[in-house]
């Protein structure tokens, strides 16, 4: 696990213009002692601490206010977020003092908290890379979107087949499993086609199917209706399904079983939307195509922050801790060009 250092906030990180150590108030006095007389004192103390961990610290303090401010509506979900991740890994660990163990183990962090506290800046930091992703989306690959492979919502129904696949399922059982899911699928088409050969509504009896078959309990006594999908409310896992909906018609079904995380899928065509105006449209393909931003830069979180940073007018007075910084932004923005152009 990467390591950050987002280890102090503490009232001894006060800047200085001219990147000299500033005096403390008990800057001479022992923080530490040995018993022959040497001492550490609060300056060496802040030094020390200043030159490892203060861009860290810094960046942290400084972040936080700003996504505080440009999310505050996320703020909230962002702690439910981090107190249910902590509560999660809790009952992993069987218990907070083996949680701590495993953080001081594989972090960098000393506390629970402090850990928390960086999941819930870590959340609100993927706000601001989703919302900065969108800028970099240019109107002019929005309209090329909407004229070329933009379409309205659609509506369907599904007959979802998950592989009953037991805890500590050999491979081989995993695969007989999976492949008894995809034949009971198969079994669900042939169904299909003989109702159409039979001149049967095809509806009513996707829905009778549904209710037979489906293992989507939440869908199955709705006859399997999964409402309008489209590629801005469903992750790329779902390409083949949004895919296949594409090509029916309203009214149509799938003639081959489609696969997804969740299983094997039979879906029903309901009706298709009318994919509107380009102004209409262009906030949620701004959103599809972010994905791709999000996706291709491996590093947009860096240029997010450094972004928001800048819109806030962010100084870092400290000549020392803001040299830190402008290399720690070169070195980051380096590291991704290099990664893109491998």
């Amino acid at each position: 696990m990467k390591k950050k250092l987002f280890l102090l906030t503490l009232s001894i990180f006060l800047v200085c213009g001219c990147g000299k150590v500033p005096k403390l108030k008990n800057g001479e006095e022992a923080v530490i002692t040995f018993k022959n007389g040497d001492k550490i004192s609060a300056d060496d103390l802040y030094k020390e601490l200043k030159e490892k961990y203060a861009l860290d610290a810094t960046i942290n303090l400084i972040d936080t206010k700003i996504l505080e401010k440009e999310f505050k509506n996320d703020v909230d979900d962002a702690k439910e977020y981090a107190e249910d991740t902590i509560k999660s890994m809790e009952k992993s660990y069987d218990g907070k003092e083996k949680l701590l163990e495993a953080i001081q183990y594989y972090t960098s962090f000393s506390t629970i908290e402090a850990y928390q506290n960086y999941i819930y800046i870590n959340y609100l930091q993927n706000k601001a890379a989703e919302a900065y992703a969108k800028t970099i989306v240019t109107d002019k690959q929005v309209q090329k979107y909407f004229e070329k492979t933009y379409f309205g919502d659609i509506s369907i129904n599904h007959i979802l087949i998950t592989p009953s696949v037991k805890s500590g399922a050999s491979t081989d059982d995993t695969k007989k499993a999976e492949e008894e899911a995809k034949k009971k699928a198969e079994e669900v088409i042939t169904k299909l086609n003989e109702a159409k050969k039979a001149g049967k509504d095809i509806t009513e009896e996707f829905t009778a199917l549904a209710k037979e078959y489906s293992d989507d309990s939440s869908t199955k006594k709705k006859g399997g209706a999964l409402g309008y999908i489209n590629l801005n409310n469903l992750d790329t896992n779902y390409d083949e399904l949004v895919n296949t909906a594409v090509k029916l018609k309203d009214g149509e079904y799938s003639t081959k079983v489609i696969t997804t995380e969740l299983g094997y899928h039979v879906i029903l065509r309901v009706k298709q939307k009318s994919k509107g105006t380009l102004k209409d449209a262009s906030d949620n393909i701004r959103t599809i195509l972010s994905k791709d931003v999000l996706s291709s830069e491996s590093n947009i979180t860096v240029k997010a922050m450094k972004h928001y940073r800048e819109e806030y007018g962010v100084k870092i007075i400290d000549s020392d801790i803001n040299s830190q910084y402008n290399k720690y932004i070169t070195n980051a923005l380096n590291q991704n060009t290099k990664q893109n152009n491998e």
